[in-house]
């Protein structure tokens, strides 16, 4: 077959098929290649890769999360678990027919280009053991973001059991164990809260302070409260801040560490249970670790408690292991792309969904896929607002930011504010349809 007029997309997790259904409805050729047997990506449990556990939901809810044109079904919970998302990607790949595009349980080995921007990739991929080689015009990148661990260094040797959030699936691994959770963002929280009911006992260690948010408010989701009216960030903070003490008090008093930075600056807690359980006493809150010795962790502010299982919660690191990082223009813990997605120099090279802000959801990522589509189809086609984007990216941008001052963390290197991202990729998407139209 030849596949030199195709693109290569890597990945069937949600990105990798929004992308897949906007290639198709733009006639631009392509092959995927997924890891699985199926579509799902890291919301399939049994994915080789995944990072699923089971009882995880979404932390956004269903209406603010789903695709607009293929909205989730009316018995789905509002808050969908894992198996519910599972479902809905292999509902949403077989309603637009994308897995006949698909070659699964293939690994995607190497991608290497054959030289400059059009010159066509060298894709290297495995499956069943046999390794093969094509050559394609260029490559999308949608292997996801949250499959690597970040894992910490632990001063000491530590004689429990010592895994990353990554290896944990079911809160029987807890048993009757005393555990200490390092890390409270949303998984660590939610995962504390499995712990709590299948432990033994309970910590969590944290550096910092969080601003945890309520999953309803007045009998609804919260994210769906915001209403038509958008408010400047120096208006919105104050007030979301009043809303939030009036619905999640004070985090203070069960002794969780006062935030040390604004409102919207991190990635808030989406989390009500975690915050009951510490006004209950059955999560203790710990600062960070000074040192282990055996089963003893020592804490900085000198504390010393025993325990046999230690959970790292501490995130994960993008990881493209199928690419040279030089290739992808890497800019402290994540590449600098324009709109988190276009190499400033290569036409034939994208990386999909490397994009987190609170409310995106997956229409958010839709869409980021939609430009990139229209985009390769209005290059091809020589029309000239393909050719103005083409020009902006290859200048100097900066993040999509809004002005927000995010917090220095390797989770927060390609977070971007909602309404700017939306905005900036909206407006090129309607100009290429009016160019192209």
């Amino acid at each position: 077959m030849d596949t030199r007029d195709k693109y290569a997309l890597i990945g069937a997790g949600p990105m990798g098929l929004a992308m897949a259904k906007v290639l198709q409805e733009q006639g631009i050729a392509f092959d995927g290649f997924e890891l699985h047997s199926d579509v799902g990506g890291l919301w399939d449990i049994d994915a080789p890769r995944s990072t699923m556990y089971e009882s995880a939901h979404l932390i956004s809810s269903k209406t603010m999360t789903e695709f607009a044109d293929y909205r989730m079904k009316e018995e789905v919970a509002e808050y969908p678990s894992h198996r519910e998302m599972a479902q809905y990607f292999r509902d949403f790949a077989e309603h637009f027919e994308l897995r006949a595009h698909y070659q699964f349980n293939t690994e995607v080995v190497q991608v290497s280009p054959l030289g400059d921007s059009g010159d066509g990739w060298r894709v290297i991929t495995r499956q069943d053991g046999q390794q093969k080689e094509a050559i394609y015009a260029g490559v999308l990148i949608a292997n996801g973001t949250l499959s690597e661990p970040n894992m910490p260094h632990f001063p000491g040797q530590f004689d429990g059991d010592l895994i990353h959030a990554s290896r944990y699936r079911h809160p029987e691994q807890f048993a009757g164990k005393r555990v200490l959770i390092v890390g409270a963002g949303n998984s660590g929280c939610d995962i504390a809260v499995d712990a709590v009911h299948h432990g033994a006992s309970c910590d969590i260690s944290m550096r910092r302070g969080y601003y945890f948010v309520p999953k309803y408010v007045f009998g609804k989701p919260a994210d769906t409260m915001g209403g038509a009216i958008k408010l400047p960030m120096w208006l919105k903070r104050p007030i979301d801040s009043l809303i939030l003490k009036w619905f999640v008090g004070d985090p203070q008093k069960y002794g969780f560490p006062k935030p040390d930075y604004k409102l919207y600056e991190s990635h808030p807690v989406v989390n009500s249970l975690v915050l009951y359980h510490a006004g209950h006493g059955d999560i203790s809150i710990r600062g960070d670790i000074a040192e282990m010795s055996g089963h003893t962790v020592t804490f900085k502010d000198g504390s010393a408690t025993d325990y046999d299982m230690i959970l790292a919660a501490t995130g994960y690191k993008l990881h493209y292991p199928f690419i040279d990082n030089t290739l992808l223009n890497w800019r402290g813990d994540a590449p600098h792309l324009y709109l988190n997605a276009f190499h400033p120099a290569r036409d034939d090279l994208f990386v999909l969904g490397m994009v987190e802000a609170t409310g995106l959801g997956w229409q958010g990522r839709h869409e980021q896929a939609e430009l990139v589509a229209r985009y390769i189809s209005g290059l091809r086609k020589g029309h000239k607002v393909a050719q103005k984007l083409q020009q902006e990216k290859a200048a100097s941008y900066d993040r999509a930011t809004g002005g927000m001052d995010y917090l220095n963390l390797p989770r927060m290197a390609y977070y971007v504010d909602k309404a700017t991202y939306r905005g900036a990729v909206m407006g090129w998407i309607k100009s290429l349809q009016a160019g192209q139209g």
